[in-house]
């Protein structure tokens, strides 16, 4: 007979959105041990599994520490109330915690009362509709919430829910009938429990005892604040729904840049300080695309996606909002794990703003193959490889605009542009590998330059450092030949330095913090730049390590920044001011720029 041996979880908090996945572990009649799904549909052995989902619901009412959502909270901020926060950022476990959080908390009044002024809701603006734990959520669970009106399987409802026990003060309720159940904004403060049973197909009768696990209680999925988006000019854009107006009828666009952490990077080890639960890419994923779909970006260019989770989950969930989607996976010379753990860079497009006219994939690995083969003496061929050869990449598309801002004296003329997206090599003792991989990536877009009039942006990961020999050859075309990361060169690659050149003139987007006029809050975002280089101060921030690796520039003869997503400060991150956190599901932050083609002349 079909046994089960084993369940589990694997976390062991569940939030709300985030699927519900058991390991069931089973013995079949001949010993052997299978860790398959064994639905009704496809019984094994003469056997199949029932699955049932129950929320147990105590009488006693139960509200959510917003700072630490696996505690109850004690004590609520009342200024939350009479400011009409959402009820969920009220609550506090301690009088501590509400202490600890009190400069990132205030800032919630603040926008707050500045919502009122503008008469709209700003974060609910951003993220309502991706967060089904948005204002009241927690009312409901604190006075006993109802049961759903029926019971789902994936998304289909089956039928009316119903009490199957009352025990004391609690109450369960039948909740679902799948392997798989995702919490809802009801479960909040309450604990699930998932019951498996082995059943005769024929019979339809069970067999042997059902196994059982209880999780913790349900908590709200945390959302972070809402990041601004600040005008050049230093007028203060309220929000994205404002912004998505403004785009449709004037011609500009935005692009987004974002290293979402790979899950096969995302461990307990490197990343320690991060909640288990957090960490869980059940959880992240969910984070992450509401994040990433929040920012309603026209083209998204984003970094460590692995190749299951774009196949799987991003193309698919992007699609629903409009997107068209691009992958380049890295290749695999020295990578030699599973398939499905190399990450790549894929890039996103709105079909209803852009269309797609060609794409090109960079293989860095190729390129040193025919760099060895042309300039390393055979002797020293493999030696070469070995330093050159790190499965980088990079994905070039050029898109056609479906808007115009050129006007009558150039009707019909096509506006293309062309969208880089890469990752380059993280180890820091390659600094030649480094500044060869930008170096070559730069050369093959100006062969895209030389061939049409179109305006260019690079964006992406560089694991380089601001006054780096790689961020100085992006921003300034060329590169010191005193500069000290030439002194590193083992293979002679990077000699002579005059030949680190390259003509597209390029800036970089977040520059033009240091350019803009005064205005509310560009001050504080000055203070979150370099002085020196005028980039942010962190785009990548762990226990370990902060500063900036991730960029956006563009070719400033051909576009003008409109707008910038607003910086994050230590402050701001809380949680030891390290990524990734429950509120951030990467180590790296969000990039994004908003542009204008700049009207062209006639040749």
């Amino acid at each position: 007979m079909l046994s089960v041996l084993r369940v589990h979880l694997p976390s062991d908090i569940p939030i709300v959105g985030c699927e519900l996945t058991p390991y069931v572990l089973l013995r079949r009649p001949n010993k052997e041990v299978i860790s398959e799904d064994v639905p009704e549909s496809a019984p094994v052995d003469g056997y199949f599994l029932r699955y049932k989902w129950y929320r147990i619901q105590s009488d006693k009412k139960v509200a959510i520490c917003s700072i630490h959502p696996s505690e109850q909270a004690t004590l609520q901020c009342l200024g939350c109330v009479k400011a009409k926060i959402p009820v969920s950022k009220s609550y506090h476990c301690s009088p501590k915690c509400f202490s600890d959080a009190w400069q990132h908390h205030r800032v919630l009044h603040e926008r707050a009362a500045s919502a009122v002024n503008e008469n709209g809701n700003e974060e609910e603006e951003i993220f309502g509709r991706f967060n089904s734990t948005g204002s009241g959520v927690i009312n409901s669970s604190l006075t006993s919430s109802q049961s759903s009106g029926s019971l789902a399987n994936g998304t289909t409802p089956l039928y009316p829910a119903a009490v199957t026990q009352r025990n004391g003060g609690e109450t369960w309720f039948e909740v679902g009938r799948s392997k798989t159940y995702t919490p809802t904004a009801d479960d909040i403060g309450h604990a699930l429990k998932f019951e498996c049973v082995v059943v005769d197909a024929e019979t339809k009768l069970p067999v042997g005892p059902a196994s059982t696990i209880l999780t913790s209680r349900v908590i709200p999925a945390p959302c972070p604040t809402p990041r601004r988006m600040f005008s050049v000019s230093g007028v203060d854009i309220p929000g994205h729904l404002d912004l998505d107006g403004r785009l449709s009828s004037s011609g500009t666009f935005t692009v987004l840049s974002y290293n979402i952490l790979s899950e096969a990077y995302a461990t307990s080890e490197l990343y320690s300080y991060c909640p288990s639960w957090a960490l869980a890419w059940t959880y992240r994923r969910q984070n992450l695309l509401r994040e990433i779909v929040g920012y309603r970006a026209d083209i998204v260019c984003l970094q460590e996606v692995q190749s299951n989770h774009f196949e799987e989950f991003f193309a698919p969930e992007l699609d629903k909002h409009g997107y068209q989607a691009l992958f380049k996976r890295k290749t695999a010379e020295v990578f030699n794990g599973s398939i499905n753990n190399i990450d790549g860079c894929a890039t996103f497009f709105r079909r209803d703003r852009f269309s797609h006219v060609k794409k090109y994939e960079v293989e860095f690995n190729k390129a040193a193959q025919s760099l060895t083969d042309a300039v390393v003496p055979i002797a020293q061929k493999k030696t070469a490889l070995n330093r050159l050869v790190k499965d980088n990449v990079a994905l070039i598309v050029v898109l056609e605009a479906k808007f115009s801002n050129q006007g009558v004296d150039n009707p019909g003329k096509r506006q293309l542009v062309c969208v880089a997206n890469t990752h380059v090599n993280v180890q820091q003792e390659l600094r030649d590998v480094k500044l060869w991989q930008v170096h070559t990536l730069l050369k093959g877009l100006e062969k895209i330059a030389a061939s049409a009039d179109i305006p260019m942006l690079v964006c992406g990961d560089f694991n380089s450092m601001p006054g780096s020999a790689p961020h100085t050859l992006l921003a300034l075309g060329k590169v010191d030949p005193m500069h000290p990361d030439l002194a590193v060169d083992p293979l002679g690659i990077l000699r002579p330095p005059t030949k680190l050149t390259h003509q597209l003139p390029l800036v970089s987007a977040y520059s033009s913090f240091a350019r803009m006029g005064v205005g509310l809050g560009l001050e504080q975002q000055r203070r979150r730049m370099d002085p020196n280089t005028n980039e942010p101060l962190f785009t990548n921030c762990t226990r370990d390590f902060i500063g900036t690796h991730d960029y956006i520039f563009y070719s400033a003869d051909s576009l003008t920044v409109e707008s910038l997503l607003e910086l994050l400060d230590e402050e701001s991150l809380r949680k030891d001011t390290a990524l990734p956190s429950p509120e951030w599901s990467s180590d790296h932050i969000a990039l994004l720029a908003e542009f204008r083609c700049k009207p062209r002349t006639r040749r």
